[in-house]
C-alpha cells in the first residue's frame, strides 16, 4: 500500500472534501492546491505508467498531511510558557509510514487503546493490547513491531465502518 492509497482511504473514511484536504496540507506546513489534491488522489494502475495527471505522495508529504490532520481535528497546540519548543524529527524515506499513520490518527481523533482495538475489530482483524502497544512504539525500541500493509488496511477499513456507518 503506497502513500497515495493511504490518503485515498483516509479521505474516504473521514469523509473529507478536496478543499478540506488542501487546508489540512496547509496546516501541516505544505502548500497544496485543490487541483493538486485531485491529482494526488487519482489512482494509477500497477501496469499503467504514471501520467501527468498523477502526483506521487512521498513520506514527507504524507507526514505533513498527518500533522495537519491533528491540527485540523484538535487545534493548534501552543507551547506552555518556559517549555522548550519541540523540534519535529525529520522523516526518512525508509520510515514505515503505516506505524506513523496509526500513531497520528490515534492522536488526531483522541482515540483510547480500547477504541483502537475496536476499530481493528470492526476492520476484520483481532489485535491484542500488547500488539497495539508494539505498533505504537518508537522505531528502535526493543518491543517495536513494524505495521504491515494488512494491519493498516484493516485499520482504515475499521475507521470507515466507524465514521461512515
Amino acid at each position: 500500500m503506497d502513500n497515495n492509497d493511504i490518503l485515498i482511504r483516509l479521505r474516504f473514511a473521514m469523509d473529507l472534501k478536496n478543499k478540506e484536504m488542501a487546508e489540512i496540507f496547509k496546516l501541516g506546513g505544505m502548500s497544496v492546491t485543490v487541483p493538486e489534491v485531485v491529482k494526488i488522489l487519482t489512482r494509477t494502475d500497477d501496469f499503467a505508467e504514471a501520467s501527468e495527471e498523477h502526483i506521487e505522495c512521498d513520506n514527507r508529504m504524507l507526514d505533513s498531511f498527518l500533522n495537519g490532520f491533528i491540527i485540523f481535528k484538535r487545534g493548534k497546540q501552543e507551547p506552555k510558557p518556559g517549555q522548550p519548543v519541540k523540534e519535529e524529527t525529520p522523516i526518512r524515506n525508509h520510515t514505515n509510514m503505516n506505524n506513523l499513520l496509526l500513531k497520528k490518527v490515534k492522536i488526531a481523533l483522541a482515540l483510547t487503546t480500547e477504541e483502537m482495538l475496536d476499530i481493528f475489530d470492526e476492520g476484520g482483524i483481532r489485535v491484542t493490547k500488547g500488539e497495539l502497544g508494539a505498533l505504537l512504539r518508537k522505531e528502535g525500541h526493543k518491543n517495536y513491531k513494524q505495521c504491515g500493509d494488512n494491519f493498516a488496511r484493516k485499520f482504515l477499513r475499521g475507521l470507515t465502518v466507524r465514521y461512515r456507518g
